[in-house]
């Protein structure tokens, strides 16, 4: 007779904690699911990593040898099996190690340089490359010059490898690269420029037969697999090194993410970025799916390449979607197959416009630096987060934030030297210790450019952390968001002002496309004055009543822009990042710059043209800001 009692007891006992783990911890399952995945996901890539299988070459053999027809890549009209890729990479590699010349044959641990856009001989170079033992330093396509020689010395290239279309970007260096003794390999059709030898020509008669393994094989997991320069916005490019553990590492991201070998993956990103050969590449091997690769990104074409080529995953960044919403809305634009959407930088706005727009498509933050040893994902779909960070997350990758002196730019530390975590929700620096298990393996060059990166006696003598040079908050439902670099956020008027939270709420006026915000200094005040450079959405006009209407809305008063340049468009990177410190060294002088610039007037209550005389005004200190 008490058998129900005791059952009924239990039903009521497991409802009400069901009940407070929904109240207290929402998320809490969502966080145990990532995490076992995670971890099954890190035991399968360390169990396939058998004898022969340790770089990442060898694990694309494999992969080719299991399944030699399934498609690997699309580009345009032309389709790619496993098993094509590898015996095209192959030709590369013993194209490669039969050559001689000036300075013997290439050697496993040699450099050789990348500059290849977008296409598949791009990805048979880099495995080609990597079958020799050989160190791919994938460089942007639009260096020159200058730029082009310091990322060539950085990485102590022995040669370079350079597609026929690009071929005019070295063209002026080549007396100094002959000096230095880079040897230059052209890719492609065409007639080759003097003092430069055709590739094209050794892979005709190379065979396809496998190089040896040992060629291949890491002597240690954390040497370096290969190179990505970051993006030189503050600076040259500096040459970040890939170890052979994070390259396989990176074979598991999609699985991660909940993609499988079914999946058809669309990457327009740039090759030579993380986001575009680590994860977009690498991330496909890892499942054997398909990887539809652009030479670039096209917002028109998107949608009826999705339709064209079945597309059901996007890999993006932020600026893709953006472009993308931006589109004018035309019919069928829910008439595709993409389920998921995985990358970094996706402003909230354009998340949930992107979903309103085009479907329930799942979406994936991340967050992740090429040379960085810390990761976030977003697997809860929360838009505007690049992460979580429950307990179990930080067990198999820590971090901490720390306060931040923005005037300083350094970390604050309290008598004692140490520095101070941040409260919830509280803004501070992202850090993560550096230790066996959690690596920084720095640049390649002088030690003086990784040490640079690094924070010693943090918490405690001896300890090191990595400083990301990002700004971040924790809230309380342990959700982390990004809110600016360290070299973009300004202080004016005693406060901190993070450029991004500025330039998501001028984003959500209507009449505005596009907005990047920065400091400037102007003569007689200190710190740094709020500047926005603006697209106008087409066939709309500045209103300054309204523009001055919603930042005082959305924006406290020392966070609103004093000054406003118009633009027909905004300077990107190759990476789709933003030119800020070009702008802000131009400043706001009005008889200076060709684009029409405005002043915020408390007085009118708007914008109003910012004229020569006002900006002498302004100079004078007639006229406070």
């Amino acid at each position: 007779p008490g058998i129900p009692w005791i059952w009924h007891l239990s039903v009521a006992g497991a409802a009400a904690l069901l009940w407070v783990q929904r109240l207290l911890w929402p998320h809490l399952w969502a966080d145990v699911a990532f995490l076992l995945r995670a971890l099954l996901c890190r035991r399968r890539l360390q169990r396939e990593a058998g004898p022969g299988d340790s770089s990442l070459a060898q694990r694309f053999a494999r992969l080719a040898r299991a399944a030699p027809d399934r498609l690997f890549l699309r580009y345009g009209e032309q389709r790619f099996s496993y098993g094509q890729a590898e015996r095209a990479s192959r030709r590369v590699a013993n194209a490669l190690r039969a050559w001689r010349g000036p300075g013997g044959p290439l050697l496993p641990g040699q450099t050789v340089a990348l500059l290849v856009g977008n296409e598949p001989a791009f990805v048979w170079a880099w495995l080609g490359l990597a079958a020799l033992g050989v160190a791919p330093a994938f460089l942007g396509t639009g260096l020159r010059r200058g730029a082009l020689l310091h990322c060539l010395r950085s990485c102590g290239a022995r040669a370079l490898l350079v597609a026929s279309d690009l071929s005019e970007a070295v063209e002026a260096l080549l007396p100094t690269l002959q000096e230095l003794g880079i040897m230059v390999w052209m890719l492609g059709p065409g007639p080759c420029l003097p003092g430069v030898t055709s590739l094209q020509e050794l892979l005709e008669e190379a065979s396809e037969e496998p190089v040896p393994l040992d060629l291949s094989t890491p002597s240690d997991m954390k040497d370096t697999c290969l190179y990505i320069f970051t993006s030189g916005t503050t600076g040259l490019p500096k040459a970040a090194r890939i170890s052979h553990l994070k390259a396989i590492m990176c074979l598991g991201f999609y699985r991660l993410v909940g993609a499988s070998s079914q999946d058809v993956i669309y990457v327009a990103l740039p090759l030579y970025h993380m986001s575009g050969s680590l994860l977009g590449i690498i991330g496909c091997m890892g499942i054997g799916a398909t990887c539809v690769l652009k030479r670039k990104f096209s917002a028109s074409q998107f949608w009826d390449d999705c339709r064209r080529y079945r597309v059901t995953v996007l890999q993006y960044i932020g600026e893709l979607c953006r472009y993308l919403v931006n589109q004018p809305q035309r019919e069928g634009e829910r008439d595709h197959s993409l389920h998921l959407a995985v990358g970094s930088g996706l402003r909230p706005d354009v998340w949930r416009e992107f979903l309103r727009r085009f479907g329930d498509i799942r979406i994936v933050e991340t967050y992740g630096m090429t040379e960085g040893n810390v990761t976030f994902f977003n697997y809860t779909g929360t838009p505007g987060a690049v992460g979580r960070s429950s307990f179990f997350y930080k067990l198999f990758s820590p971090f901490e934030l720390v306060r931040y002196d923005v005037l300083q730019g350094a970390p604050v530390r309290d008598a004692a030297g140490r520095c101070q975590r941040v409260s919830p929700g509280e803004t501070g620096l992202l850090i993560s210790p550096v230790t066996p298990q959690n690596p920084f393996l720095g640049y390649a060059g002088h030690k003086e450019l990784s040490d640079h990166k690094l924070l010693h006696n943090v918490f405690a003598d001896g300890d090191t952390y990595f400083n990301t040079g990002d700004l971040m908050a924790q809230d309380a439902a342990q959700f982390v968001y990004f809110r600016d670099r360290t070299g973009d956020t300004y202080r004016w008027k005693g406060e901190n002002v993070a450029t991004t939270e500025v330039a998501e709420a001028l984003a959500a006026l209507d009449s505005l496309q596009e907005a990047n915000v920065y400091g400037v200094t102007v003569p007689g005040y200190e710190g740094r004055a709020g500047m926005a450079a603006i697209v106008l959405r087409p066939g709309c006009e500045l209103d300054g009543v309204q523009l001055y209407s919603h930042v005082v809305e959305f924006l406290p008063p020392y966070a609103r822009p004093r000054f406003l340049r118009v633009q027909d468009h905004l300077a990107m990177t190759h990476t789709f990042k933003q030119h800020k410190v070009h702008l802000a060294n131009e400043g706001c002088d009005p008889t200076r710059l060709p684009d029409p610039l405005y002043l915020l007037d408390d007085a009118s209550k708007s914008y109003v043209p910012l004229t020569p005389q006002l900006w002498e005004g302004v100079l004078s200190g007639a006229v406070r800001i």
